[in-house]
């Protein structure tokens, strides 16, 4: 294995095990965090999810390195892989590349994030029942629609990179 070889590995190794972080992430909210915060009464919900989403949001670093690095490494994964590999691998590596862009991370940015600020700026002690549940209404059913397609699509791309490094 030559250098171009061994770095491209490697790169690909983080970028699959950054990806698979992400992917536990939004599985997570999928089918724990949200269902269980979803028992909640509606000033209750909004508190609460604005508190989790201020830990992600004020930049942990940890988050911050893995959500940043998936994306960066598997970037640079895809430039490197296009010398690396050919065939059914190049087709999975490019496949796996835009599926993340496109169907992970634009959903985050074009709906999550922006529906998650609009849920921050609401100070709940300061809202009635009505107004919270209709701040409740208007997030909830939105963000949990745009996750589950955002995890589906990040578990697609956990397959397919390890399929593909599998077959390195």
């Amino acid at each position: 294995m030559n250098h171009e070889e061994t770095t491209f590995s490697i790169v690909l190794v983080i970028a699959t095990f950054l990806c698979s972080l992400v992917t536990g992430l939004l599985y997570t909210f999928a089918l724990i965090v949200m269902p269980g915060i979803g028992e909640l009464d509606d000033g209750e919900y909004i508190r609460d999810f604005q508190k989790m989403d201020g830990i992600i949001q004020n930049n942990h670093p940890l988050i911050l390195l893995v959500w940043v690095g998936s994306i960066l490494t598997l970037l640079a994964a895809a430039g490197l892989g296009m010398q690396q590999v050919t065939g059914s691998d190049r087709i999975l590596l490019i496949a796996a590349t835009g599926i993340y862009i496109c169907f992970v991370h634009l959903p985050t940015f074009r709906f999550n994030i922006p529906l998650n600020n609009k849920l921050q700026s609401f100070h709940v002690a300061s809202m009635n029942e009505d107004e919270q549940h209709t701040a409740r209404a208007a997030f909830e059913p939105n963000w949990n629609r745009w996750n589950i397609i955002r995890t589906g699509f990040a578990c697609l791309v956990t397959v397919l990179l390890l399929i593909l490094l599998s077959q390195q």
